[in-house]
């Protein structure tokens, strides 16, 4: 589990499937989360992208049922639960964890696009924090790798 901080909001990041997925939840804590997620998930600009997403990354994509979410979607009693999503449409790119880190999870490129919704602010310091982590992550490989590889070769 990782941390970065976007605007005094501290957002957890953790590994599924070996991809980076970060926590919508504590974004939308910046927000005051009052049921933010629902209504974000509902928006039809929102469910088309996520099963653009889908389509790109997921070979098990319901394209059947994304196509019945995506004609209610847009009509104001149209609500749409991030369980539901997962379980009409088999989607990979979020998830919903229990326990104590729990939340819903996004793979980087949707908790981006949720970063706009919240505000192109938010977004962007929000790809900063995030990249700024995996040059950190990256510096800490090479120094592992570089240490490694001077053990070898002292070793000989």
């Amino acid at each position: 589990m990782k941390l970065i901080e976007v605007k005094e909001t501290i957002i957890h990041i953790t590994q599924h499937n070996q991809e980076d997925y970060i926590c919508l939840t504590d974004m939308l804590k910046h927000k005051d989360n009052n049921g933010l997620i629902f209504k974000w998930l509902s928006n039809k600009s929102t469910v088309e992208f996520l099963g653009v997403w889908e389509k790109i990354y997921n070979p098990n994509f319901n394209y059947t049922e994304f196509g019945v979410i995506m004609s209610e979607a847009g009509v104001n009693r149209f609500t749409l639960s991030v369980k539901e999503w997962i379980e009409r449409t088999n989607a990979i790119g979020i998830v919903a964890k229990t326990g104590r880190y729990g939340g819903t999870y996004a793979h980087k490129d949707i908790a981006f696009e949720l970063g706009t919704w919240i505000s192109p602010e938010f977004k962007l310091l929000l790809i900063r924090e995030f990249q700024r982590l995996k040059e950190i992550e990256a510096n800490q490989y090479n120094l592992e790798w570089n240490v490694k590889r001077i053990i070898n070769v002292s070793s000989i």
